[in-house]
């Protein structure tokens, strides 16, 4: 571990790890439009008629958030695999939060605070707060944390060129 990231407290290496869950699978939808968004549950409609993730969870989404974590991770001296690790607990737990918004009839793109931030940012906190050296406390402050960041981001996620939709990624949090 460098100077750097030796410097860096354990609750903020856990809070970039998240961010770069979060944010990566985003940015990739931003930057690459529709494309190589082929959707997680392949179009898959459950008896209810309801899609069961929908076109928001996508494999460029799931791959740049696992490439972002582990990459992340590396930079703050954790192991490639814990940043793997944490990525898909993050992006497992928000597909789950999606499947339950999809259930709750909710319409594509509506935001459920709470529902969507608690579960993609608790689940790999606690999972792995040993690795990352936080504590149980810590990692729902965090969790907190992240949510309050994401409540407040959700403006900037409407803005976007007419023909995208940025949030069109696995970790987004769209139904």
């Amino acid at each position: 571990m460098d100077s750097f990231t030796a410097a860096l407290p354990n609750s903020l290496s856990a809070l970039v790890l998240l961010g770069a869950a979060h944010g990566a699978p985003w940015a990739a939808g931003y930057l690459l439009g529709h494309r190589l968004g082929a959707p997680i549950d392949g179009g898959l409609t459950l008896t209810d008629g309801r899609r069961l993730l929908g076109d928001h969870k996508t494999w460029r989404g799931l791959f740049s958030a696992l490439l972002a974590c582990a990459l992340t991770a590396a930079l703050l001296g954790y192991s490639v695999r814990l940043g793997i690790a944490f990525a898909a607990l993050a992006l497992a737990a928000d597909a789950a939060s999606s499947l339950i918004k999809r259930r709750l009839r909710l319409e594509a793109g509506a935001e459920l605070p709470g529902l969507d931030q608690i579960p993609e940012a608790l689940t790999p906190l606690l999972i792995l707060s040993a690795p990352l050296g936080i504590g149980v406390g810590t990692a729902w402050i965090l969790t907190g944390v992240f949510m309050l960041a994401d409540i407040a981001a959700m403006p900037l996620r409407r803005h976007h060129p007419p023909d995208e939709n940025p949030s069109d990624s696995c970790a987004d949090d769209q139904p």
